[in-house]
């Protein structure tokens, strides 16, 4: 597998994905029932290749990511050919910008001296998705970029 099995509840939203995926494989709902008792490594490795064909699917339409946590917030804008970051760490102890005081405080402090901006480009490796998965493996999620637009926005003032 390239990237990881879909959870019984992502399989079960695409249900109507997967009978299909399974008719351009030419497999019966009869024939995938058998498969399944008769030659459970068979059907685990449609399962990966379905998995794989809809991360790659959804990678390959991502534009933006973000990664929360209590000190930072890391937006990344992918282009086709590079990765653009935006990270911005808080060092006061009593601020989690995760809870919305937190958010809010960051908002209204972003010149305070406890917080820190960063901007950074990376070029696009050969295997942009593996790289975007990788990222949220690590916690990030997919989003309409309305943060990452925001910063850029306060940032180009």
């Amino acid at each position: 597998m390239k990237y990881a099995r879909l959870t019984k509840e992502q399989f079960e939203e695409l249900h109507q994905e997967f009978i299909n995926f399974l008719a351009t494989q030419s497999i019966t709902a009869d024939e995938w029932k058998t498969l399944k008792k008769e030659k459970p490594e068979v059907a685990e490795e449609e399962l990966d290749v379905f998995s794989d064909l809809i991360w790659e699917g959804v990678l390959t339409k991502v534009k933006y990511l973000e990664h929360i946590s209590p000190k930072q917030l890391m937006l990344f804008h992918i282009t086709d050919a590079f990765m653009e970051l935006i990270a911005i760490k808080v060092e006061q102890d009593d601020i989690d910008i995760t809870t919305t005081y937190g958010y809010k405080w960051l908002q209204q402090n972003l010149h305070d001296d406890a917080v820190n901006l960063y901007t950074s480009t990376k070029a696009i490796t050969d295997d942009r998705n593996k790289d975007l998965f990788i990222l949220i493996q690590q916690g990030a999620v997919i989003t309409k970029g309305e943060l990452y637009k925001y910063f850029e926005d306060l940032l180009s003032k």
